[in-house]
């Protein structure tokens, strides 16, 4: 049995699998492309994949962390790779060594440090792309690229001899070729993301939209989230296929949330709206409960 319920979206050959609900876990992985976007709490069903992108350190999206890397050790399975702001690096070797000495054996890893414009490449033609964000200190965003190579026009119709010839002579015959697959913004305050090429064209983009009432203004704003208000702003400047809608506030309603999304956008954005907690299997039931206590404002 799996160790959690967890959304499931599915857009042409990629799968979306997750769950984010603001202040309690956000993890978000596509195992085709080997990436989980944060960890949240490590659901069994993200463990066989290679690369978590961390994009900042709060306890929602980052809990998982040693489980993750020790539950594939104990698999048997190759050190995991974590890319993560630079500057969570130290507290995040601190975790994984207080869990080794608790656990009673050494849990491998591999940490990378990034920054805003690094790229790591995750397959031969798939790399990640580091952006800035707007939220914790040195938080950053994802995108994933695919990189190819088009012959140019002048070249289309020689043989492979000439080609092989032409490349033995160092003559470029090839324009690259980048894209842009997924973009995944993690928690931010509203930026002005359409500055940046990759994120406007990405097919698939998955944000956050943490609030929906008109009082909730400012906890948006004290928490570094984004109100809709925001995310409608920053929808209609991108020319994405698909908007994956994430870290949805528990203090309004999903039937609330799809109604002010639908009140609040164009007609041809709402079209490409999905909710990801709206796709959980039908098994799972929330509380009908609401806790006393909500504290999304920081997380």
């Amino acid at each position: 049995m799996p160790s959690h319920n967890l959304a499931y979206v599915k857009i042409d050959e990629l799968e979306i699998i997750g769950y984010s609900v603001a202040a309690e876990e956000t993890v978000i992985a596509i195992p085709q492309l080997d990436v989980c976007f944060d960890v949240g709490k490590a659901p069994d069903q993200i463990i066989p994949i290679n690369n978590v992108l961390l994009t900042h350190g709060h306890m929602d999206h980052a809990a998982g962390i040693a489980y993750y890397l020790s539950h594939r050790h104990f698999c048997g399975q190759s050190p995991g790779t974590i890319l993560a702001p630079e500057n969570l690096l130290g507290p995040i070797r601190e975790i994984i060594s207080a869990w080794s000495r608790l656990d009673g054996n050494k849990i491998p890893a591999n940490l990378v440090g990034v920054k805003a414009g690094d790229e790591y490449q995750i397959k031969p033609n798939l790399f990640t792309r580091v952006f800035p964000t707007k939220h914790s200190r040195g938080s950053v965003g994802y995108s994933v690229i695919e990189k190819r190579k088009k012959i140019k026009p002048e070249y289309a119709e020689l043989t492979s001899v000439q080609i092989v010839e032409l490349k033995k002579q160092g003559v470029e015959i090839d324009t690259p070729l980048e894209i842009p697959i997924v973009t995944y913004l993690g928690d931010t305050q509203l930026v002005d993301f359409s500055q940046l090429k990759y994120i406007v064209e990405s097919k698939i983009l998955i944000a956050e939209c943490t609030f929906y009432e008109d009082e909730h203004t400012e906890r948006a704003d004290v928490g570094r989230h984004m109100h809709i208000s925001e995310f409608a702003n920053l929808v209609e400047k991108l020319n994405n296929e698909y908007i994956v809608v994430t870290h949805t506030t528990q203090r309004t309603p999903m039937r609330d949330v799809r109604r002010m999304l639908k009140e609040t956008l164009p007609a041809g954005i709402y079209k490409k709206i999905i909710l990801l907690m709206d796709k959980m299997p039908k098994r799972f039931h929330r509380p009908l409960y609401k806790p006393d206590v909500q504290c999304e404002g920081g997380n």
